[in-house]
């Protein structure tokens, strides 16, 4: 695909980032056909130009064209861009399978593990499309809105075919977007993913009034956390230290559009999880990525002390002022143990 030219992306996904990411690639001068499952957000943003649900008063530019019809989304696209939530990744790849054009790659910007196995996306990626279909993953440090509102921001897409990551990275890239690559999909879907887990931990510390400097305690010694399980599964620590990982971890556990933060701010002022989450609207990745990390950190025996209180007060097995006194009763010891990085 010629990022200067008109060309289709198929954006499979109209909540708020597939609708933002469809906006920027129309303004790019692509045409944008945005698919989805709900009859009444894909009529509403036929009639009004906008999605009312997830981005209300934001106008979406002509050549960005809303479907229900996934076939008819497919059919002609030069890169299929897959915006779903990570419960439903695996089926829509399924779906998409037979009918996505044979020169079109795939790319995503779905952030989390398949829940159940703890896989990574580009895994169940490679299962479902084969060995021959070029894969990317689109990540870093943004909120929907903003994005659609086109105010600055700065992703990062990361692929092992890098033709293809630039390809995914020329169709996003324009004046007030920057679009960087790399080839690192352990380590950038690693960071996408556990990020949620780590904001949901600086909201229960703003929630309950902790203070800047616990905020700014969690969040570093939350990305030691992601460093050091990055280091296990074999992808970069350079990674982490971008956009894919502490560019996407600042803003997440500092910014009030993230759902994850906003359901840890919830519960650090005492409201239930179910109520939280009712309230947010949304899907919350945090409440199964924090199982997913987990298990990944059982897996290689990686000590992960927020994480684990997070996935504890997720799952109402203690509170969140329990988990603090768990964090804050925790031995002394050095900041980054000798030889943790060492290859």
């Amino acid at each position: 695909m010629d990022a200067k030219a008109p060309s289709t992306v198929a954006v499979l996904g109209a909540g708020s980032w597939g609708t933002a990411l469809a906006a920027l690639i129309a303004r790019h001068g692509h045409d944008a056909v945005l698919w989805g499952r709900d009859r009444d957000t894909i009529a509403a943003i036929r009639a009004r130009g906008e999605n009312p649900r997830y981005l209300p008063g934001i106008a979406l530019p002509e050549r960005v064209r809303a479907t229900e019809d996934l076939a008819g989304a497919l059919r002609g696209a030069d890169l299929v861009l897959v915006v779903v939530p990570s419960h439903a990744f695996a089926e829509t790849l399924r779906t998409l399978a037979p009918l996505r054009p044979a020169h079109a790659g795939v790319a995503w910007a779905t952030k989390g593990f398949e829940p159940g196995s703890g896989r990574f996306l580009h895994e169940v990626a490679e299962e479902v499309l084969g060995d021959g279909v070029p894969l990317a993953v689109v990540t870093g440090p943004s909120f929907a809105k903003e994005v659609a509102q086109g105010l600055p921001t700065a992703l990062t897409v990361h692929g092992r075919d890098p033709a293809f990551a630039q390809l995914v990275a020329d169709a996003l890239h324009g004046p007030a977007f920057r679009a960087y690559t790399g080839n690192d999909l352990l380590g950038a879907e690693l960071g996408g993913a556990m990020k949620n887990v780590l904001a949901v931990a600086t909201g229960v510390a703003d929630g309950m009034q902790l203070g800047l400097n616990a905020r700014a305690g969690l969040i570093t010694r939350g990305l030691n956390e992601m460093l050091r399980l990055n280091h296990a599964i074999g992808g970069k620590a350079e990674t982490l230290m971008g956009l894919a990982g502490l560019g996407d971890l600042v803003l997440t556990c500092t910014g009030d559009l993230s759902r994850n933060r906003r359901l840890g701010l919830a519960l650090g002022r005492g409201q239930s999880i179910a109520d939280a989450v009712r309230e947010i609207g949304q899907v919350v990745e945090s409440v199964q990525t924090a199982d997913e990390v987990m298990r990944q950190a059982e897996r290689h025996g990686i000590e992960l002390p927020i994480s684990s209180a997070v996935r504890a007060v997720l799952h109402g097995e203690i509170t969140p002022a329990d988990g603090l006194r768990q964090l804050l009763a925790r031995e002394q010891k050095p900041e980054y143990p000798a030889g943790l990085f060492d290859r």
